[in-house]
């Protein structure tokens, strides 16, 4: 049976990078589903549609295959799809960070997404990490993992990133969309972030990039030896 660990938390926690280098070290499969929520999100404002239009939303996923939105492992390394188009750099944006939080609380858009999550876990050894998949998407997953940091951490890392990018947003708007979307992801009322109950907690605030990623890796070798 394929071994799956499910990481969740709040936006900036780190989870993409740590899982996607704890996959590599152990010889899993990373999947990154906030990538999906941001591949739709991309594509929705790309045709001039508001990512909180529902109605707008359904009706445009509606009219695309089931495959339109894809992730593909190139080399090893994740790539994210809109059709035949490489989208893995234009979704690394505030705009689009806060418009998948917009899309990922339309019942539409997590029914569209949900079964290729499934299906990737189902045929793979993975660590999948986003914002409902202990408690939602693999709730019979081995291990769970509730990854996190303090709001003004989880900004300082954020603003670095984006700080050797044009247009930079200042700190206080990058802590400002932390929380905002801390909220929205909360608060929503379908699949909401919360900590699974058999979740184990790992707060990252005081440690670096290479101490979070063993501390999660200590995690799973504990779980799955």
């Amino acid at each position: 049976m394929p071994i799956n660990i499910a990481i969740d938390g709040p936006s900036g926690a780190g989870k993409s990078t740590i899982a996607r280098a704890a996959s590599k070290r152990l010889g899993f499969i990373y999947v990154d589903t906030g990538a999906l929520y941001r591949a739709v999100a991309c594509h929705m404002l790309s045709r001039g549609i508001s990512a909180d239009d529902e109605e707008a939303v359904s009706a445009e996923l509606a009219g695309l295959g089931e495959d339109y939105f894809s992730l593909r492992f190139i080399d090893g390394v994740q790539h994210v799809f809109c059709g035949e188009e490489d989208v893995s750099d234009k979704i690394r944006t505030p705009e689009i960070s806060m418009g998948a939080s917009n899309v990922s609380a339309i019942p539409a858009v997590r029914k569209y997404l949900f079964e290729l999550q499934r299906k990737i876990a189902r045929e793979n050894n993975i660590i999948m990490d986003g914002r409902d998949i202990g408690t939602v998407v693999l709730p019979n997953a081995d291990l769970k993992i509730y990854l996190t940091a303090s709001a003004e951490e989880r900004a300082n890392r954020r603003f670095k990133e984006l700080s050797a990018k044009k247009d930079c947003p200042p700190y206080d708007k990058v802590l400002a969309d932390i929380r905002q979307r801390d909220y929205n992801d909360m608060n929503r009322e379908i699949a909401p972030l919360k900590q699974a109950d058999d979740a184990v907690l790992a707060d990252t605030s005081e440690l670096n990039f290479e101490e979070a990623t063993e501390l999660v890796l200590r995690l799973i070798r504990e779980k799955i030896g």
